[in-house]
């Protein structure tokens, strides 16, 4: 699986700039199926396991709210692979500012697909679909923190190939 290959996943808990910390994991399933070259290679409901690589909570009157998300992991029959993704990073700028800026990381010349969709209980997030090397969308509004809550879309892009094991029944 070459690198630049999209993941897009949903949330199984809440994340917050608020309430998440750096270094916390958190699990998805695989929104979508992966396939390379014409051949199933990951199956929609594959969980996912991510971690929060940065989480600040935005301040009242200043200061920038922050969350970033990187995958680590999918497991797909009871095989864990290890997988490195650009980071999904959203900031919420201090009181005054009403938009939410999604940029990709890591990924050198590559772009990061930054998706906020449809969150849990018809709570409607908005869509943020970027390429390039950022996007800048208004997906949130007000003084909130950044929340993303459970059964979310997100889109993360690979930055390292992942090789896959074939089985003997291949």
């Amino acid at each position: 699986m070459p690198a630049g290959t999209v993941l897009t996943i949903r949330t199984s808990q809440p994340l917050s700039s608020k309430d998440s910390q750096a270094g916390q994991t958190f699990l998805g399933t695989l929104a979508q199926p992966v396939s390379v070259e014409d051949r199933a290679a990951f199956p929609a409901g594959s969980t996912v396991s991510g971690t929060v690589v940065n989480a600040k909570s935005k301040g009242k009157i200043k200061g920038e709210g922050q969350l970033d998300l990187a995958l680590t992991s999918i497991t797909v029959r009871d095989h864990t692979y290890r997988i490195e993704t650009a980071v999904l990073s959203s900031t919420e700028k201090g009181k005054g500012k009403r938009t939410a800026a999604t940029t990709g990381g890591g990924a050198a010349g590559g772009a990061l697909i930054g998706g906020l969709a449809g969150g849990g209980k018809g709570a409607g997030v908005g869509a943020l679909v970027g390429a390039g090397t950022g996007l800048v969308g208004g997906a949130l509004t007000g003084n909130k923190q950044i929340e993303i809550p459970a059964e979310s879309a997100l889109s993360f892009t690979l930055t390292q190939p992942l090789t896959l094991e074939r089985s003997a029944t291949e």
